[in-house]
């Protein structure tokens, strides 16, 4: 029998069911690219959207300034590799995205190529935290070989040179081309020549690309953009010499998510991570932490201080994430645990951070330390138990017969030294150790000497008797030497120091527990590198 096939009929089966295939799978593609979540990088417009999705997934949003956004990029990829958090990067103009951080408040970090803009934002309420990632300095930028001859400010102002400068308005780069130029008297031609005859762009990679393109023939770009350009070469200017911007950051007080915005800013300024990358891309970089998901800070505290300062260490590590090992005790004891660990070299266990009951045992160990700035004051003063039973008056009615009186120990906390300099300087010091029955370890100690009836009379810090007001009664002292200053240094051996910084501007910002706790708040100078230093510098300074 023969079989006669239908080869018409076979292939247009065929046809149908490898169209349904490819329809199949045409949709599935489609619908999972509605559902993907947007990768690094992919939000690359100041006015995009993808920021607006990252509200529904676990992606941080970082603002970064464009001309940053080759190494940021990578930094964030290798966040997104170790730890699985995906980071949305927003590029723009310094000027631009600080703007649109204004108007959205939304995002969780600003990177700015000037760190007036951060100080700007610091001071606008828009960012919390400050780090200082790396340096950048303005030079001019030409193509391979300098076909057009720059030489001088003036070469840029010629008809026959097209001039790219990044816009005052929007750019870092544009607002100290214009600073350095107006310096030197130069500004005005530059600005007139490249409004009639060149351009203004938004971003430092626009200058630098018009300037590859051949679109100009010279522009003003940071020295790290020409590390990207194989083509380009940069041409020194001493108008522009003394031109120095730091790339900073901001953890955006808009973050939903601040301890995983802290988190990923702490990467990216860490020495062994981020700034390996900038390091790499030609940039200057600051001394970074060493990086530690959860870091460990050691905080030698004087006991003095432990009422104003024990609050905002716990909201501080909560924030940040981190762990702040405070020991509390009298600065002698605190001083000599320091010297025993320089001694016997053992490297860990030094603390990173140091707030003294007084800057005389700050002095003592002073150099091991750095960056050091008076927090607050306190008055010494004599405490007598209620209503005074036994009528002192005065550092002479401790002199007398069968008054029992209590100190600090000198060789381990700073109230005894500080009481000794007091006795001696009123000349009664022999007379008044006469009466000495109790010497304590700390200034917290002396107050329960008086409120168990064990003395008549105590020397202490006017800060410890007022949790004990309604059973303590306060005589004040006249004199310069009853005053102790709490000062605040970070150690020159840790490898925290952004950490502590930050851990300072905590307490700089924490004047009212402070003054709660009895002190006089005497902060008027920020700590080198804090976020109180940077926001000293704004951007109409600059």
């Amino acid at each position: 029998m023969t079989v006669r096939c239908r080869t018409g009929s076979a292939n247009q089966f065929f046809v149908v069911i490898f169209a349904a295939v490819v329809l199949v799978a045409l949709l599935s593609l489609l619908l999972s690219g509605l559902g993907r979540r947007p990768g690094i990088g992919e939000a690359v417009d100041a006015s995009g959207d993808a920021p607006a999705n990252a509200a529904a997934t676990d992606d941080l949003v970082v603002y970064c300034a464009a001309g940053l956004r080759p190494v940021v990029e990578k930094v964030a990829a290798d966040y997104q590799d170790e730890y699985g958090v995906g980071v949305q990067l927003q590029y723009g103009g310094s000027n631009t995205l600080l703007n649109q951080i204004a108007v959205a408040k939304t995002g969780d970090v600003y990177i700015a190529g000037d760190e007036s803009y951060t100080a700007r934002a610091h001071n606008d309420g828009l960012v919390a935290e400050t780090m200082s990632l790396a340096e950048m300095r303005p030079v001019v930028v030409v193509r391979k070989g300098n076909p057009l001859g720059i030489k001088s400010v003036d070469d840029l102002t010629r008809d026959d040179v097209v001039v790219a400068l990044g816009s005052p308005d929007q750019t870092a780069v544009g607002r100290l081309t214009r600073d350095l130029l107006r310096e030197s008297g130069r500004w005005d031609a530059v600005e007139r020549h490249v409004t009639d005859n060149g351009v203004f762009k938004p971003t430092v990679a626009d200058v630098a690309n018009d300037v590859k393109l051949g679109i100009a023939g010279a522009g003003i770009v940071w020295d790290t953009t020409l590390t990207l350009y194989d083509d380009l070469e940069a041409v020194p200017l001493p108008e522009l010499a003394p031109g120095k911007v730091d790339v900073t950051l901001g953890v955006l007080t808009a973050s939903r998510r601040p301890t995983d915005a802290l988190r990923f800013a702490r990467y990216l300024s860490a020495a062994d991570r981020g700034l390996k990358r900038f390091a790499a891309a030609g940039y200057q970089t600051v001394d970074g932490d060493d990086w530690e998901e959860t870091p460990e800070l050691t905080f030698y505290c004087g006991s003095v201080n432990r009422r104003a300062v024990e609050d905002v260490i716990k909201q501080f590590e909560e924030r940040e994430g981190v762990v702040v090992n405070t020991v509390y005790n009298g600065c002698g004891i605190l001083t000599a645990q320091m010297r025993t660990i320089n001694e016997q070299q053992q490297g860990s266990g030094f603390p990173d951070t140091y707030m003294a009951c007084d800057r005389y045992y700050l002095e003592s160990v002073k150099d091991w330390f750095q960056d050091d700035v008076d927090v607050s004051d306190t008055s010494v003063v004599i405490a007598v138990p209620k209503g005074n039973p036994a009528g002192i008056k005065s550092l002479a009615d401790l002199t007398k017969p069968g008054v029992r009186v209590s100190v600090g120990q000198p060789d381990q906390c700073t109230i005894g030294v500080l009481t000794r300099q007091l006795l001696e300087s009123e000349g009664v010091y022999d007379a008044v150790m006469a009466n000495v029955v109790t010497q304590t370890a700390s200034s917290a100690m002396l107050i329960p000497t008086v409120t168990t009836d064990s003395v008549d009379a105590t020397l202490a810090y006017a800060t410890d008797t007022l949790a004990e007001s309604d059973r303590v009664d306060v005589i004040r002292l006249e004199s310069d030497a009853a005053k102790a200053v709490q000062p605040f240094a970070l150690a020159r051996s840790s490898r925290h120091k952004q950490l502590g910084s930050r851990l300072y501007d905590a307490i700089a910002a924490s004047g009212d527990a402070f003054r709660t706790a009895g002190f006089h708040f005497r902060l008027d100078v920020p700590l080198a590198g804090s976020a109180a230093a940077v926001s000293h510098t704004t951007a109409d300074e600059k």
